[in-house]
């Protein structure tokens, strides 16, 4: 799968397509909009690509002192480009 038919998933499916890794799945919520269900995900990912995701959940959620908690954990820079623009380049990282 490519980026590009990650997110037409996200547009056209209600479910995330079977196989992909969790914090895949997370994001796949997050494009979606649904906040919620990717934190759901995230907050059950114990590795550094999750705290990854979910350092960008927060910093979407506006709860910057918790965004940068989990960039740390993850061992990242806090982001500081466009929500959208962060998460595409995740999710392209995260299907390599």
């Amino acid at each position: 799968m490519n980026l590009d038919e990650f997110i037409q998933s996200a547009a056209v499916n209600e479910t995330p397509p079977s196989g992909l890794a969790a914090p895949l799945v997370a994001l796949w919520y997050a494009e979606k909009g649904d906040w919620q269900a990717a934190h759901n995900v995230a907050q059950d990912i114990h590795n550094k690509e999750g705290s990854w995701v979910h350092a960008h959940l927060h910093r979407e959620e506006g709860d910057l002192w918790n965004a940068r908690y989990w960039y740390e954990r993850a061992g990242r820079a806090e982001s500081k480009k466009a929500l959208l623009e962060e998460r595409r380049e995740m999710i392209a990282s995260l299907l390599t």
